[in-house]
């Protein structure tokens, strides 16, 4: 069962509509699909609005309107809201160099050669989940043809921008050098981030990808 969206307070000028309490493809397609419509039509007093893996945070400006009205608005347009799919898209191609430290490693927990291993995920059809937590830091999935490993136990303490990543069903992209326990399988030359453009991301939720032996 479609569970109700919860609308709930961050700070003094946040709103967060969350759609599930954990992650699955139904409630981050929700997800996406209604910030998609809010930023169309933003509410009065909007600053921001930026979809998550299962919710939807909207950053407002208190002087001009309170979180009650705000909420009222949300709740209203969640009501009329319709789950329209986009138009089909062509998938933006992530050329992979799988090289990564953790490659062997992550092939025989899931039970499969390296190379098996790269046919599988080279070969899945993907689309961006959100981006967060770091600047350009893509998630990708859902992969059905690999289990969901875990994270490693002991955490990286700097990975460098383009590295391909692999834990919980999901592949992610780093954009710039940060700390990670996921598994590093690849690198790529492809980059998400970039401070002097306009957007400064390439990728955003909902966009399809596909990754490529590079």
């Amino acid at each position: 069962m479609t569970m109700m969206p919860l609308i709930v307070p961050l700070g003094d000028c946040g709103l967060l509509i969350r759609f599930a309490e954990t992650l699955d493809d139904h409630a981050n397609v929700r997800a996406v699909g209604f910030a998609r419509q809010l930023a169309l039509d933003p509410p009065a007093g909007a600053l921001e609005i930026v979809p998550k893996l299962v919710s939807v945070y909207l950053r407002y400006d208190p002087s001009r309107i309170s979180f009650a009205d705000l909420a009222a608005e949300v709740r209203l347009r969640l009501s009329l809201s319709s789950e329209v799919p986009g138009a089909p898209a062509e998938p933006v191609i992530i050329p992979t160099c799988y090289d990564g430290a953790d490659l062997g490693e992550a092939a025989t927990a899931a039970g499969l050669t390296e190379q098996a291993f790269i046919e599988r995920h080279a070969g899945a059809a993907l689309r961006v989940l959100s981006i967060g937590f770091a600047p350009g830091f893509a998630y990708c999935g859902f992969h059905e043809d690999l289990p969901p490993l875990p994270r490693r136990g002991e955490v990286r303490p700097r990975v460098p921008a383009g590295t391909v990543l692999y834990a919980a069903g999901q592949t992610a992209i780093t954009a710039t050098a940060i700390p990670t326990g996921w598994n590093v399988i690849g690198h790529t030359d492809f980059r998400n981030f970039d401070a002097a453009a306009n957007p400064p991301v390439r990728l955003e939720a909902g966009t399809p990808v596909r990754f490529e032996v590079q």
